[in-house]
């Protein structure tokens, strides 16, 4: 008989594993301690449930990494991307979802395959014996991740990860706002029209900053520093950097057109992305913070549209923890230490829902080839995948080692194409050519 894999956690990783594995025969048991043992993060027990924004970012698979990262989870059958495109929203060229449909339809998927039991408690230390997959994420619990710190002997490395602010739409003024997405994207009226912006002229701008910088923040706790990943940096930070900063960020006013004033310019624009399918709560768009309650309410206000805003979820700020891969995992994302320890999502230094997902996809593929006597190896690094797996197992620099996003700049180079910004529009699509080409055959290996 076939040994069981057993998967502690049940987030984007852990669920997409367990998925991989039980489509390959292998049978699975997914231990999950929500809801019994609660996160300040997370509002349900529910599977891969999102706890950040709810978009999975670009979906372009010609001219983005991460669109080639989606084409591979849909070619190799994940059930994350499955179930996003089936409670997708309109969201432009991005893949923005029904947070809690999408999460209960994955928790249900995953209920209903023959091959996975769910075994509900906190798994407190590293097993010694069996298969395991640790996808506990990036809020592993203090006992779990003082196993892990006793096992390798190194300490977590750790950033601090912040959540954007839901308002709901019935709350937004729409005779200063409007619908559209950056330069119109989208092949429907409902996709080009799929974010609501908020104009600021310079005067609004600059009280608004002024109003930032000087907002209570909250307070880190003894022994806490604010190691930022770059990807998810809390606006005042970013507002800290420069005050013109947010106005090259996520209020860059370019490729929109305000529909109350077609010839005025705005000097900055606000976005907000729908965020469930009723189309009755919008997230701000990279507005993570670390401002405390009251004076996220003030501040936010100050947004020309949002002047009576009511807030569905304010933001929010949390620690957030990583193995630091390329001294531990080996490129089957095994624990060196401990081979029968496999590690994915979140918590390998890929920073992202899909990356993490991703990883969740290749660590259950590969551990079910070993549950049958196989031996499985990663994707090519012209792939998506691949690139990321290259990255967090020896690619990356382990004394520098900070969370990942896909991009192209973890490709292998293509030495026939030029560099530059001018040479993107030949060289992002060549990249992904070689990547599905390679990307197939990694597949076809498996049959």
């Amino acid at each position: 008989m076939t040994e069981t894999v057993h998967i502690i956690g049940a987030g984007l990783a852990g669920s997409e594993a367990a998925w991989q594995i039980a489509q390959a025969g292998v049978p699975v048991v997914l231990h999950e301690m929500r809801p019994n043992v609660a996160t300040f993060a997370h509002r349900t027990g529910d599977c891969a449930e999102m706890v950040c924004s709810n978009s999975f970012r670009s979906d372009d698979d010609a001219m983005n990494a991460v669109g080639q990262l989606h084409w591979e989870m849909r070619a190799a059958g994940g059930l994350i991307m499955q179930m996003a495109d089936r409670h997708r929203l309109p969201a432009g060229g991005a893949l923005a979802v029904d947070r809690d449909a999408f999460s209960g339809a994955v928790t249900q998927a995953l209920k209903d395959h023959p091959l996975i039991s769910f075994q509900p408690g906190e798994i407190r230390e590293l097993p010694s014996e069996g298969r395991w997959i640790v996808a506990t994420g990036p809020l592993t619990s203090d006992a779990l991740a003082g196993s892990i710190r006793g096992l390798t002997g190194t300490e977590s490395l750790a950033f601090f990860d912040a959540i954007a602010p839901i308002v709901h739409a019935d709350s937004i003024d729409m005779s200063i706002c409007w619908r559209q997405s950056r330069y119109d994207k989208g092949e429907t009226e409902e996709e080009r029209t799929a974010y609501i912006n908020c104009p600021m002229t310079r005067d609004d701008y600059e009280r608004f900053i002024d109003a930032l910088l000087a907002a209570d923040k909250t307070e880190f706790r003894e022994g806490e520093t604010a190691g930022y990943f770059d990807g998810c940096l809390p606006i005042e930070v970013m507002a800290e950097r420069g005050r013109e900063t947010l106005r090259h960020g996520p209020m860059k006013p370019v490729g929109l057109t305000n529909t109350h004033n077609p010839t005025e310019k705005a000097y900055a624009v606000v976005q907000l992305r729908r965020d469930n399918a009723l189309g009755t709560l919008y997230n701000i768009v990279g507005f993570q913070t670390k401002m405390k309650y009251g004076a996220q309410t003030d501040v936010f206000k100050l947004i020309p549209g949002l002047q009576n805003a009511s807030f569905a979820r304010l933001g929010g700020i949390h620690r957030n923890s990583f193995l630091n891969s390329p001294t531990l995992i080996d490129d089957r994302l095994r624990l060196r230490l401990r081979p029968n320890l496999r590690f994915a999502g979140q918590v390998t230094g890929v920073e992202g829902y899909v990356e993490s997902a991703a990883m969740g996809l290749l660590a259950g593929r590969m551990a079910a080839a070993e549950a049958l006597g196989r031996d499985l190896p990663p994707p090519a690094p012209t792939t998506s995948m691949g690139a990321l797996v290259n990255h967090i197992t020896g690619g990356a620099e382990a004394k520098t080692f900070q969370p990942m996003n896909v991009n192209f700049g973890l490709y292998p180079p293509l030495d026939e194409m030029r560099g530059g910004r001018k040479g993107r529009k030949d060289r992002y699509p060549a990249y992904t050519d070689r990547a599905k080409s390679d990307f197939n055959q990694w597949l076809a290996g498996q049959n």
